[in-house]
Order: structure tokens, then C-alpha cells, then sequence
């Protein structure tokens, strides 16, 4: 029987550090009032020069780098956003050309702020069916593109960066373990560009309209988040025989931090086992998990043997969790 397992990792952030300050213009002593709310203090804006596809090409060849695997023994490259740098073609693409990965086929996957997920619960069955033996993995997004810079509830919540990861086969039980993806449609409407595609395509109109930027329901998104969190532990933890409590580490989508106290609580796992990123580089979408994911293995706070639990939630609404042993 064939696993998935990692064998590296790689994150890339811009250089253009924002502080909460830079949002005095929205509310006084934003400082405050966004890290009391959220526990964020600055994030990455990427340049107007730099696109999705630049993030996630520099990610890319982090982890290449680190791994020191060819980029011509890619088999699939995958690139999880709901920013990609155009309409068409693939930002994949794209980053394969960067990179010189000539014999792999690249796509992009979106599904907002649990793509990354998505995209490695798909790497890993393209790897189990025995047809590809290296997938890499790229989670990356830029809404500083997207954000209404009028709107208070979302535009300081928002970074951008990406993570990558490289999947290749194994015979021993290691790497990915078990796994969840759910969504549910019913809740498409609370996460959205409206202006964005063929159902209402851009125009002067709706540009007047800010309707080509980014539109969250907040508060309804906090109870869904809450709500499906603590069932991904649940899940995913007995689909693989084990308990919540023998998580080395859980990384979730670094959304809010009140997000996570609140799931802390509710399950009884310590904060501390929750690996965060979430102050320094704000909610940066489907690149939050890999990024997280990098700094970790990078550091040695994730070591061979760890058990860890990487889990997204997002527009759809999308959500799923999936179990890696180091």
C-alpha cells in the first residue's frame, strides 16, 4: 500500500511589512483595535508588481531548495488560491515555467481559504493511485488585490504569502494518515467577489460599486468556523484510531485568534499545541496552512515522528482536516 509522504516544505512572504497603524485612517488607535479583535499586529502586502503566481513560484523553489529534488521529477503541480494572477490561464502554469518543471501538469484549485487542504487531499490520492510519484503543492493568495481598503471588518484581516509543499510515495505507514474535505453550498453566498466572473462580470458599474472586492459575512463565518473545527479533530482523529489528546500539533487556517481561543476551550486542547503565524502575517488565505506548516518543519519544532493535524475552513463554505505523521 502506497502513502503520501513530505518531503519538503518551502514559504515565501513580500517584503512590505503593514502595521496596524497603517489603518488609523479607518478607526482611531487601529493598533488596538485590530489586535484586540483579532490578535493580528502586522501582515504582508505583495507589491504592484508582484502577483499570485510570483508568491508561489518563490515558495516553490523554497522547497525545492530545501529538498533538494529536481524540479524535473515533478509529476503534478497544484496551486491553491482564489487570487490567481488571471482569469486563464492557470497560475500553475505559470509557476511551472518559473520553475522548470517541464514534465509535470499543472492546474489551480480554489476552494478560498481551505484550497491548500483541497489541494493536498487531492496530491495525496494522485500519489496512492500509483500513477504519480511527486506532487507539489502550492498554497498561495494576494487579497490585498481584492480587499475593499474602505471596508473595516475585512481589510485588516488579510496578508499575503504561500506555502508549498512536496508529496512523493512511500511503502512505510507514514506521511498522510487520514483526512476530510466537506463543503456545503448552502453557505456560498457569506464568502464572495460578487463582480468577479460570469455570473456578474466587471463593469464600470460595478466597480463604482466595489462589488469587485472582497464581501465576508463575519459573523456568521465565526459560528461556522467554531462549529465545524471542533468536528475536523473529532473526525479525522477517529477515522485514524487515535485521540485529540495525541496530536503533537494542530495547524489550522490562521483566520482569528479568537477563532482558536474559542476552539481551545471547547475541546480542551491546550493553546500551546496550536501552531500560529496568525500575528505577524495576518489571514493570508490558502497560503496560511502552508505557511505555517514551513515555519515549523523549518524551525525543528516539528520533528520526525510528530503527529499533525493541518486543518482549513473557508468560502463554499469548505472545510476539511487532514492527519500527517512526520
Amino acid at each position: 500500500m502506497l502513502y503520501s509522504q513530505v518531503l519538503a516544505t518551502g514559504g515565501f512572504v513580500p517584503v512590505n511589512a503593514i502595521a496596524n497603524s497603517y489603518f488609523d485612517y479607518l478607526v482611531e488607535d487601529a493598533d488596538e483595535w485590530i489586535r484586540s479583535r483579532t490578535g493580528i499586529r502586522e501582515r504582508r502586502f505583495a507589491s504592484a508588481t508582484e502577483s499570485t503566481s510570483d508568491l508561489a513560484t518563490s515558495a516553490a523553489k523554497d522547497a525545492l531548495q530545501k529538498g533538494k529534488i529536481d524540479p524535473l521529477s515533478i509529476d503534478c503541480i497544484i496551486v491553491a488560491t482564489s487570487t490567481p494572477d488571471m482569469i486563464l490561464p492557470a497560475t500553475a502554469c505559470m509557476v511551472q515555467k518559473n520553475i522548470g518543471a517541464a514534465n509535470a501538469f499543472a492546474f489551480d484549485m480554489n476552494a478560498v481559504c481551505s484550497s491548500f487542504i483541497y489541494a493536498v487531499e487531492t496530491a495525496d490520492n494522485f500519489i496512492r493511485s500509483g500513477k504519480y510519484g511527486k506532487v507539489l503543492v502550492i498554497g498561495a493568495d494576494t487579497y490585498s488585490k481584492i480587499l475593499d481598503m474602505q471596508d473595516k471588518t475585512s481589510c485588516p484581516l488579510f496578508g499575503d504569502g504561500a506555502g508549498a509543499l512536496i508529496l512523493g510515495s512511500t511503502q512505510e505507514k507514514k506521511g498522510i494518515l487520514q483526512s476530510i474535505v466537506k463543503s456545503d453550498g448552502n453557505g456560498w453566498e457569506l464568502i464572495q467577489v460578487p463582480s468577479s466572473g460570469s455570473r456578474k462580470p466587471i463593469t464600470a458599474e460595478t466597480i463604482a460599486a466595489k462589488e469587485n472586492t472582497f464581501k465576508m459575512a463575519g459573523k456568521s463565518v465565526f459560528i461556522f468556523a467554531t462549529d465545524v473545527i471542533p468536528q475536523i479533530i473529532t473526525e479525522v482523529t477517529a477515522k485514524a484510531g487515535i485521540r485529540p489528546d495525541q496530536l503533537d500539533y494542530i495547524i489550522p487556517h490562521q483566520a482569528n485568534v479568537r477563532i482558536i481561543d474559542f476552539i481551545s476551550k471547547k475541546t480542551g486542547i491546550n493553546k500551546d499545541r496550536f501552531l500560529l503565524n496568525l500575528d505577524r502575517y495576518g489571514n493570508t488565505a490558502a497560503a496560511s496552512v502552508g505557511l505555517a506548516l514551513d515555519e515549523n518543519v523549518t524551525s525543528g519544532k516539528i520533528k520526525p515522528g510528530h503527529l499533525v493535524l493541518i486543518m482549513g475552513f473557508g468560502g463554499g463554505l469548505s472545510w476539511g482536516g487532514i492527519l500527517i505523521q512526520f
